[in-house]
C-alpha cells in the first residue's frame, strides 16, 4: 500500500509539472499581456459583457495580448474583443460541471489544477482587469493584491471595472479593514476603479511606459558597471 501511494504521488507531481511546462512553453512569446476576469454568468445581453468586449478590443489594438479563463460570459467577451486584432489566450479549466471553451481563443491551454493556471494569469500579465464576477474573480483579485502587498511580485495596475459593482467592496476595505488596521491606506492605492474602457487603456499604457523606462535604466546601469570593470 505504501509503495502504491508513493507511485500515485509521483505521477500527480509529474502531471502538475507538465501543466507548468506547457504553460511556460505556450505563453513565453506572447509579449505584454493583460489578464481579464469576470463572471461566466454574464452573457451577451449584459452591459458588462458589451463593455468587456470594448475593453479587450482597445487593449488588443494597443498591442497587448489578452488572457482569460477561456469560458463563457465575461471570459468570452474578453476573448471576443481580442481575437479580431491580436493574441486571445484562453486558460481553460477542467471542472465537474464541464466548462465549455469559448470560440474566440487563438491560443488555448487546458488545466486540471487551479493553482497552475493561476500562475499563468499573473506571470505574463502587466495588469489585471476585474469585471464583475463571483468567487473566482475575487480569488484572482485578492491573490494578486496579496502578492503585491507582500512584495512577491512587482506592482502592476489592478483595475476594477464597474463602479456600481465594485464600490461596495472598496467601501468595505476603507470603512472596515482600515478601521481595524488589517490593511494600510497605501494598499488601496493598488486598486483603480473605472467605468471607462479608454481609462483602462490609459492606465495600462502608463504602467507599460514606466516599466520600459525602468528596464532601460537598469540596462544602462548594467552596461556602465560592465564598462567600469
Amino acid at each position: 500500500m505504501v509503495d502504491d501511494f508513493k507511485g500515485k504521488e509521483s505521477w500527480w507531481l509529474l502531471r502538475i509539472m507538465s501543466e507548468f511546462v506547457d504553460g511556460f512553453d505556450e505563453l513565453s512569446d506572447i509579449g505584454p499581456a493583460v489578464s481579464i476576469f469576470g463572471s461566466a454568468r454574464l452573457h451577451a445581453n449584459s452591459k458588462f459583457y458589451k463593455q468587456c468586449v470594448e475593453v479587450a478590443r482597445l487593449l488588443s489594438k494597443e498591442g497587448y495580448a489578452i488572457i482569460t479563463g477561456g469560458g463563457p460570459g465575461i471570459m468570452e467577451a474578453a476573448n471576443k474583443g481580442a481575437a479580431e486584432h491580436g493574441v486571445s489566450v484562453g486558460l481553460n479549466i477542467s471542472l465537474p460541471q464541464e466548462q465549455k471553451a469559448n470560440n474566440y481563443q487563438n491560443r488555448s491551454l487546458y488545466f486540471r489544477y487551479f493553482f497552475a493556471r493561476k500562475v499563468m494569469f499573473v506571470k505574463y500579465a502587466i495588469g489585471y482587469v476585474c469585471m464583475p464576477g463571483g468567487f473566482g474573480t475575487l480569488d484572482e483579485l485578492f491573490e494578486a493584491l496579496t502578492l503585491m502587498q507582500t512584495h512577491k511580485i512587482y506592482t502592476f495596475p489592478i483595475i476594477l471595472f464597474g463602479s456600481e459593482y465594485w464600490r461596495p467592496v472598496i467601501d468595505f476595505m476603507r470603512k472596515t479593514m482600515l478601521k481595524y488596521k488589517t490593511i494600510d491606506e497605501e494598499d488601496l492605492e493598488l486598486l483603480h476603479l473605472t467605468d471607462d474602457p479608454r481609462e483602462v487603456v490609459s492606465l495600462i499604457n502608463r504602467h507599460m511606459r514606466k516599466k520600459e523606462r525602468l528596464i532601460k535604466k537598469a540596462k544602462k546601469g548594467a552596461a556602465a558597471t560592465v564598462k567600469k570593470y
